[in-house]
């Protein structure tokens, strides 16, 4: 497939690279990246074996052309760049995939494309970039992949075949809307108090969180080694599955204590959320949060902790932003 990456931070520069290693043709899409990849590829270290895959480079839309399939792994603040950065790459039978954090990415690209056109993929991977070009691989790896508003198809099936064989474990949800809130079931807390618990924890139980950033921000395992965040973590979880329940989204309660089992294993790891918030960058709030929240209060279920949560994050960013 002749297939564009746009967004290669973490998980574009990962997969593009699986599929580059496969023999596709893999276009990164890159701005201050773009000369380290150039010059030295994409360069993973993985617990399944470090490689260097060398994709071709380009800093327009424009010098890379109309693709089979464009990947979107672009942070959802980002969004807004939808219109530039897509049309080019777009044809009738172009297929695009996005592989973003949250609600609302793929009914913002409708707005853009036609829907037919359209799949989410869901990845469920721990990934940082550590470096230009430069990705470390930690553990996990799996796409969940569906089409927009429809069920699978012929191409769905076929798009995962191509991610198989280069390696990526992948699965097909008949509902992506459903497989959006399982999902969510482990960002929210994980990626939510990772950096929320810089305000302590009384802020988040209350939703009244200080002016300034006081308290340190809490990897994965430091959330469940304490008994109160454990606890937290828990009564998130249990919020966004009553919320997908409501919403007809048959999600089992017990997702959430085997989310926390597989996170144990993942040592200390830092979502993606409490890097940015590290960095100083904008927070996915909008996706990640707050669509979830305005949901909750039209299908009219109770969410406190996700209220109060969402409190304090955007205190949190609007502060780290000044």
């Amino acid at each position: 497939m002749k297939t564009a990456i746009v967004g290669c931070g973490a998980v574009g520069s990962y997969y593009g690279a699986q599929l580059c290693r496969d023999g596709h043709e893999v276009h990164f899409l890159l701005r201050s990246d773009y000369d380290a990849v150039r010059r030295q590829g994409v360069r993973v270290h993985s617990p399944a074996g470090d490689f260097t895959a060398r994709p071709r480079c380009a800093r327009f839309p424009s010098d890379i052309g109309v693709c089979e399939v464009v990947f979107i792994a672009l942070k959802t603040t980002a969004n807004d760049q939808f219109s530039a950065l897509l049309p080019p790459l777009i044809g009738p039978q172009t297929v695009v995939i996005t592989l973003q954090n949250g609600l609302g990415n793929e009914d913002q690209l409708a707005r853009l494309i036609p829907a037919t056109q359209i799949l989410g993929g869901l990845c469920f991977v721990c990934l940082n970039r550590v470096a230009p070009g430069e990705i470390h691989h930690l553990d996990h790896g799996l796409i969940v992949l569906g089409e927009y508003q429809r069920p699978p198809e012929p191409r769905t099936e076929q798009v995962a075949a191509s991610l198989r064989r280069a390696g990526v474990p992948c699965q097909i949800t008949d509902n992506l809307a459903r497989a959006h809130w399982e999902k969510l079931v482990w960002n929210i807390p994980f990626n939510g108090l990772g950096v929320a618990s810089a305000a302590g924890y009384e802020a988040v139980t209350t939703g009244r969180p200080e002016t300034s950033v006081t308290g340190e921000c809490l990897t994965t395992d430091r959330l469940l080694a304490d008994s109160k965040w454990e606890s937290l973590v828990r009564e998130l979880m249990g919020e966004v599955i009553t919320v997908a329940r409501a919403l007809g989204h048959d999600i089992a309660p017990a997702l959430g204590e085997k989310m926390i089992e597989r996170t144990r294993s993942m040592g200390p790891y830092k979502a993606s959320t409490l890097l940015d918030f590290e960095m100083g960058r904008p927070l996915e709030l909008e996706s990640l949060f707050l669509e979830p929240l305005r949901q909750a209060q039209r299908a009219g279920v109770c969410t406190p902790r996700l209220e109060s949560m969402n409190r304090v994050l955007r205190r949190l960013d609007s502060v780290r932003a000044r």
